[in-house]
């Protein structure tokens, strides 16, 4: 999963992200309120990790001018605000949930994966296809009840299509995803990404569709076309 972190906390975000990605995430950071609104405006992510109180811009009026945009990516509110009232104000203006400092990484990651779940229309942290098993909290993946060892990622690209199952996920969106948007891979580091998992896999889960992406169906794999 790719996930921003909105904090000018050096400190704080250099924490989340390493916590982040000891779960095998995709981090990126923005330390000011005109860079976050400008990432989460024009890239892809998972969720958004938004701390209210930044410099040039407010993680506030960040948060209304993506829902203007339309733009739909779960928001975890991070702020030292105590009061039920701006609590309220933040779920009222598009937020998905909402950690008042200090807090445990623990709970944060707990409750990013919630909101990510939620967003995607998973409602607990297995997700099953095709005979293929994905647990969240535990990172751990199975095909027909016999566990597999998968790397950082291969777990990132497994994931992500998962838990987008039914939708063709364009090449470019997961390379983002499993290398970040910086990255010099391209299409055919991908390819042969894919063909690593699709081995240790065993079972035709993930379809190519030329020209277009990846994809993992709803319901049981069938015969694949890439």
């Amino acid at each position: 999963m790719r996930i921003l972190i909105v904090e000018d906390d050096e400190t704080l975000i250099e924490g989340i992200a390493y916590t982040l990605e000891k779960e095998k995430w995709f981090v990126e950071k923005a330390a000011s309120g005109e860079e976050a609104w400008f990432q989460g405006s024009t890239e892809d992510f998972d969720a958004i990790v938004l701390d209210l109180s930044l410099p040039e811009l407010d993680g506030t009026e960040i948060l209304k001018r993506w829902r203007r945009e339309n733009i739909s990516t779960p928001v975890l509110i991070l702020t030292s605000r105590s009061g039920w009232l701006d609590r309220v104000n933040g779920i009222n203006l598009g937020a998905d949930d909402y950690l008042t400092k200090p807090f445990r990484m623990e709970e944060l990651v707990a409750r990013l994966r919630a909101i990510i779940r939620r967003s995607k229309g998973h409602s607990n942290e297995q997700i099953l296809c095709g005979g293929v098993a994905v647990d969240l909290l535990e990172m751990s993946a199975s095909v027909n009840g016999d566990s597999i060892e998968l790397g950082p990622l291969e777990w990132r690209a497994l994931t992500h299509l998962m838990m987008n199952r039914g939708s063709v996920i364009p090449s470019h969106e997961l390379i983002d995803h499993v290398y970040g948007p910086n990255s010099d891979r391209n299409v055919n580091a991908m390819e042969a990404l894919i063909k690593r998992l699709r081995k240790k896999l065993g079972v035709p889960l993930i379809h190519t569709r030329r020209g277009s992406g990846y994809l993992v169906q709803n319901d049981a794999p069938g015969t694949d076309d890439g």
